[in-house]
C-alpha cells in the first residue's frame, strides 16, 4: 500500500522530520516512509521512492506531508500518523518554555541586544533573511546551503560594506565570544583566533589547541565556497582583518582547502602585513607562498594547532609528523594489529562523517596507495571507477549524495552504520573512522561506532577472521558527550583510539605498509 497525507501550512524543522522518518521506518510493516516539507527536493525524493500520489500534486513548501509504503496487514496509515503526532508532541513538550519568534523582525524585537543571527532554513529563502539581517546591522551565520553563488557574493559584499560577518552559506562551525554555534566544541577561552573555511577541520584544530592547554579568542567560519575565484575570499579576509584588530588575539590560524590562486594571493598579501604570527593550513596545498608571506605552513590539522600554541608560548616551531606515543609502543600496536589479519584481508575502509578529516586522510594515504573516494584526489580515483569493493576506499559520508532525505551523519549515525554493513566484508583489513562530538552532533556517536564494530566483528568471526579498527575523537572533556567517555566506549569495543586524525591516519599507513610488505 502506498499512501500520503498533507497538512497545510504546518512548518517543522527538516532535521526533526528526518529523525522522525527514521523512527517511523522502524515500525513493523513499514517498507519506506518520508516525512518532510513540500519542497521540490523532498518531492523528488518521494518520486524516486515511487511513493508519489495524487494527494501530493498541490503540496507547497509550507505544507507538511507524510508519504509511506507499507503492508496494510501489519500497519495502517492512521497508526503512522499517530506515531508522527506522538513524536512531534514530545519534541514540543521538551521545548515548551522556549519562545519561538515567527519572523526575523520579531526575533530582533524580542532580543534587543542581539548582534548575530543564525539562519538554518531552506536555501531558497535563506538569502532574503540574511540580507534583512545584514541591513539591520546583524552579523550572520548561515548554516543553510543551496544558496546561489550570485547571492553569496552579493551578501558578502554587503557585509564587507557594513563591517559585518557573513559566515556562510553552508557554514557549520563558529565560536563567537565563547559561544559555540552549530557543530562546535566547548573549548577554553584563550588568545588564538581562527578563520576556517572547513567545518571539521576547524573543530579538529580548536579541540587540539584546548587539549594542549590553550584556548580560542574567536572562531570565524566562512562557508566552503569563500575561497573560490567568484567570491574572492571576502569573508576570510574580513575575518583576518577582524582578528588583526582584536586585542584579545595574539596568534591567528587559517584553515581551508587550497584557495584559487587569485584568492590565495590576496590572502598572503594581507598576511605579509600582519603584525601577529599567522599559521596557515591550506590542506594539501603548496607551502611556498605561505613561507614567502612570513607565515607558518602546516603538515596536518593537528600540526596547525601545535604550531599556534608554540608561537603563543614563544617556543620553537617544528613540524609534528609523528606520534605522541613512543616508537616502541607504535611498533607494538602495528605488529599486534597485523597479526590478527588473514592473508586475504587486503583493503582499507575509511568511513568519515567529517569532510575535512576525510580529505586529510586521502591526501596522506593517497601518496602511497590508490584511494578511491566520492571526494577523490584525481578523477581516476572516483568511487565509480572502482566497480566493487576490491580496493581501498575513503568516503565522506556527509556529502550530498549520502544525505539526501536524511540528516548529516554527525547528527544521525545511521548512514555510517549502514556502510559498516555494506562495505566491510571478509576482504577488509582495516577500518578507519572519525568520531566528532560537541554541540550539534549525535548524543553518543562513539557508542554507535562501537556497536557497528561489534556487529562487523561478529559477522567476520563466522569466516574465522578479525578486523582492525582505528579511530580518533574530535572533542573535549567539556563537550556534552565527554571525550574520555567516548574514548572508553570505543576501546571497550576493541577500537584503537589515536590522539588525532593525523595520528590515526599515520598508524593506518604503517599497518597497510606491513600488509603490503
Amino acid at each position: 500500500m502506498i499512501q500520503s497525507i498533507v497538512r497545510k501550512n504546518a512548518y517543522y524543522d527538516s532535521v526533526t522530520l528526518m529523525l522522525i522518518s527514521r523512527e517511523m521506518k522502524s515500525m513493523e510493516g513499514v517498507e519506506e516512509v518520508l516525512v518532510g516539507m513540500g519542497t521540490e527536493l523532498n518531492l523528488d525524493l518521494v518520486r524516486n521512492l515511487n511513493m508519489f500520489d495524487a494527494n501530493l500534486e498541490d503540496v507547497t513548501p509550507n505544507d507538511l506531508f507524510i508519504a509511506a509504503k507499507f503492508n496494510e496487514e501489519l500497519v495502517t496509515m492512521e497508526q503512522l500518523v499517530n506515531s508522527f503526532d506522538e513524536q512531534i508532541n514530545r519534541k514540543k513538550e521538551a521545548s515548551a518554555g522556549d519562545y519561538r519568534p515567527p519572523t526575523l523582525r520579531s526575533a530582533i524585537d524580542h532580543l534587543g541586544g542581539a548582534n548575530l543571527v543564525q539562519i538554518s532554513i531552506p536555501g531558497q529563502y535563506a538569502a532574503e533573511e540574511a540580507e534583512a539581517a545584514l541591513k539591520a546591522g546583524l552579523h550572520v551565520m548561515m548554516f543553510s546551503d543551496n544558496v546561489s553563488i550570485k547571492d553569496e557574493l552579493r551578501l558578502k559584499q554587503l557585509a564587507v560594506e557594513k563591517g559585518l560577518l557573513m559566515m556562510g552559506p553552508d557554514c557549520g562551525t563558529a565560536i563567537i565570544n565563547g559561544v559555540p554555534l552549530c557543530f562546535a566544541n566547548v573549548v577554553s577561552k584563550g588568545r588564538i583566533g581562527l578563520v576556517g573555511a572547513s567545518g571539521t577541520g576547524t573543530q579538529e584544530i580548536t579541540v587540539r589547541i584546548d587539549q594542549l592547554g590553550e584556548g580560542l579568542s574567536q572562531v570565524i567560519g566562512t562557508g566552503g565556497r569563500d575561497l573560490r575565484e567568484e567570491i574572492g575570499g571576502l569573508m576570510m579576509i574580513q575575518g583576518i582583518e577582524a582578528l588583526l584588530k582584536d586585542p584579545e588575539t595574539d596568534v591567528i590560524v587559517l584553515v581551508s582547502k587550497p584557495p584559487h590562486p587569485t584568492v590565495e594571493k590576496k590572502i598572503v598579501d594581507l598576511v605579509k602585513q600582519a603584525n601577529k604570527p599567522v599559521v596557515i593550513d591550506f590542506i594539501g596545498g603548496d607551502a611556498a607562498s605561505i613561507i614567502a608571506a612570513g607565515a607558518t605552513p602546516c603538515v596536518s590539522l593537528e600540526d596547525a594547532a601545535r604550531k599556534a600554541v608554540a608561537l603563543l608560548r614563544g617556543e620553537k616551531v617544528e613540524d609534528f609528523d609523528g606520534f605522541d606515543a613512543p616508537e616502541e609502543e607504535i611498533e607494538k600496536l602495528v605488529s599486534n594489529a597485523f597479526s590478527t589479519l588473514s592473508a586475504d584481508q587486503k583493503y582499507l575502509r575509511a568511513l568519515y562523517t567529517g569532510g575535512t578529516l576525510a580529505d586529510e586522510a586521502i591526501k596522506y594515504l593517497g601518496e602511497n596507495y590508490p584511494i578511491y573516494s566520492n571526494i577523490p584526489l584525481t578523477p581516476d580515483r572516483a568511487l565509480a571507477n572502482l566497480g566493487g569493493l576490491e580496493g581501498h576506499i575513503c568516503l565522506d559520508l556527509g556529502e550530498d549524495e549520502f544525505t539526501r532525505g536524511r540528516p548529516h551523519p554527525m547528527i544521525d549515525p545511521l548512514t555510517r552504520t549502514e556502510f559498516f554493513k555494506t562495505h566491510v566484508d571478509g576482504s577488509t583489513a582495516v577500518v578507519l573512522v572519525d568520531v566528532v562530538i560537541g554541540y550539534g552532533s549525535h548524543e553518543n556517536p562513539a557508542g554507535a561506532v562501537a556497536d557497528s564494530v561489534r556487529d562487523a566483528r561478529a559477522r567476520l568471526k563466522e569466516e574465522g577472521k578479525n578486523l582492525v579498527v582505528v579511530a580518533s575523537v574530535t572533542g573535549t572533556d567539556k563537550d556534552p558527550q565527554d571525550l574520555r567517555q567516548s574514548i572508553a566506549s570505543l576501546e571497550q569495543a576493541g577500537v584503537i583510539v589515536m590522539p588525532s586524525n593525523a595520528q590515526a591516519v599515520r598508524l593506518v599507513d604503517l599497518i597497510m605498509e606491513k600488509m603490503s610488505a
